[in-house]
């Protein structure tokens, strides 16, 4: 089992420097942003306080409403007994509290997880992941899901989304400072050639700063996955088992109808079974399954 811990070290340190350089690209692009707009570094600290709040009712509310759109139903253990005791009995192994079990009648095999902590976790399966798993592959499932809640994935995905959202109100608020005019273009056009060229530099992080933070949103989650990949294995002790059923979810033709757009990242398995291409893989929520399943089977 030295390879799946291994493994594990790998994916949080790289977790760890996506971050760092999210953290680091907000900074340098808020910091553009107020020079070129006249305002010092405070101009930053309230967009993000204006992001905050307006994030803060989604971050305690968005279990919930995903639910809700789901069209998701608690279950008891007398209405799933399996589901409920495999649930219960990775909890157990995991020292996890037992989240709440949701139940999606949907013939398409998936399952999610959400919730701001362990304490208020939510573990998700559709009716077609009971009916075309096997009670090994299931568990690997629960597993990964859990490793999620473990992992603290849930809470941070939604700081990140904040991060994310951050961003575009800043270019967004830039982009229109700058086209309808104001002192902060004024001064900078009396600055010389360097004042023009940190316009042009505004401008270029306007457009791309977006695109850019998206693109590290996605390679975050991507990294997620592998990790909650790497810690269910290590859970169950059985890396196959979660290998056979990321290939079964992964060529089932059923579509999932209670997908959409918004929750489509929260799935084991990417709902919509979008081809990998080289430059589409970029802004899939996902990592490549046949990559998933190649690092587990080489445990």
């Amino acid at each position: 089992m030295s390879t799946i811990y291994s493994q594990v070290d790998s994916n949080k340190k790289k977790t760890w420097l996506i971050m760092l350089l999210f953290v680091v690209f907000i900074t340098a692009v808020g910091y553009v942003f107020a020079q070129v707009l006249g305002y010092g570094l405070d101009f930053v600290g309230v967009m993000l306080i204006i992001s905050g709040l307006l994030s803060l009712g989604s971050y305690y509310f968005s279990d919930s409403m995903i639910l809700t759109i789901s069209n998701a139903k608690e279950i008891s253990e007398e209405s799933e007994p399996a589901l409920y005791h495999s649930v219960e009995n990775l909890c157990i192994a995991s020292g996890l509290p037992r989240p709440k079990i949701y139940l999606i009648e949907d013939s398409a095999p998936n399952a999610f997880a959400t919730g701001r902590d362990p304490k208020h976790a939510v573990i998700c399966v559709t009716r077609g992941l009971l009916g075309k798993l096997d009670k090994l592959e299931l568990e690997g499932v629960i597993a990964h899901e859990l490793s999620h809640v473990k992992n603290y994935d849930t809470r941070l995905m939604a700081v990140v989304t904040i991060l994310v959202g951050m961003i575009a109100l800043l270019a967004d608020y830039f982009m229109r400072s700058m086209w309808f005019g104001g002192r902060s273009r004024s001064r900078n056009r009396e600055s010389g050639d360097s004042g023009g060229i940190l316009i042009l530099i505004g401008f270029a992080l306007a457009i791309l700063s977006p695109i850019i933070a998206k693109l590290m949103q996605l390679a975050l989650s991507r990294q997620r996955e592998f990790l909650a990949d790497d810690s269910g294995a290590l859970l169950t002790r059985y890396p196959k088992g979660l290998a056979n059923a990321l290939r079964k979810i992964s060529v089932d033709r059923d579509p999932l109808e209670s997908a959409n757009n918004a929750t489509a990242n929260l799935y084991i398995v990417n709902p919509f079974k979008s081809v990998d291409h080289k430059l589409s893989s970029l802004f899939n929520t996902h990592p490549p399954i046949e990559e998933r399943i190649r690092i587990l089977e080489a445990m």
